[in-house]
């Protein structure tokens, strides 16, 4: 079984089409831990000692948030500035993340066609995600390829449910441990197609 930590960071969630479905899925999982960081700090101050127990108690972290300049709502980003201390997460006797996996669940108002390198944005969402990406691997940290939505304003409210529903699946195929690692590795996104499961897990679902 793999515990499973969902960070969610979403500073307008009233206005959100997608966050508050994606959210509300994911908390009607079983067996996982789901976190509303701006609900947890309305004032912005972390609790650095308990974020940094929730990381050791589990073994897979989801930073679920929109993609706001190319980089995460102010709220995750301060906690990692807080919570991943020298000493814990890095440097001399940080090896408590060592070995555990990092995701990222994003959306963004662009389109996939944007984020390329003739595209809009100029770069992929794999390029812009490279500081995440890095943290994670000075953390000890495994980052998988990111699930991502694209052009969530254009959105269908039946295309959002079903991303909801793939969501919560991936979530709870985490839990189960029942993810084809080497297959989720070798994707772009996670969310690009159906979720790959180990053959005994497909049976199991047949």
């Amino acid at each position: 079984m793999g515990r499973v930590l969902v960070l969610f960071a979403h500073p307008a969630l009233q206005k959100s089409r997608v966050h508050r479905v994606l959210a509300a899925a994911a908390q009607r999982v079983e067996g996982i831990t789901f976190r509303d960081l701006y609900e947890c700090y309305p004032d912005l101050h972390l609790h650095v000692a308990r974020e940094q127990q929730l990381l050791i108690e589990h073994d897979i972290v989801v930073f679920q948030h929109p993609f706001y300049w190319y980089s995460t709502p102010a709220i995750l980003k301060e906690w990692q500035d807080l919570v991943l201390e020298w000493g814990f997460a890095y440097g001399p006797g940080g090896t408590a993340l060592q070995g555990k996996k990092l995701i990222t669940v994003m959306s963004t108002g662009g389109p996939e066609e944007a984020y390329q390198r003739e595209g809009f944005n100029r770069f992929t969402i794999r390029e812009l995600l490279a500081p995440l990406e890095q943290t994670a691997r000075l953390c000890g940290l495994e980052y998988l390829p990111p699930f991502v939505m694209h052009g969530v304003l254009q959105t269908s409210p039946e295309e959002i449910q079903v991303a909801a529903k793939h969501y919560a699946a991936m979530l709870a195929a985490m839990r189960d441990d029942t993810l084809d690692w080497p297959a989720v590795r070798a994707r772009r996104y996670v969310s690009d197609g159906p979720l790959p499961l180990l053959e005994q897990s497909k049976g199991a679902t047949a």
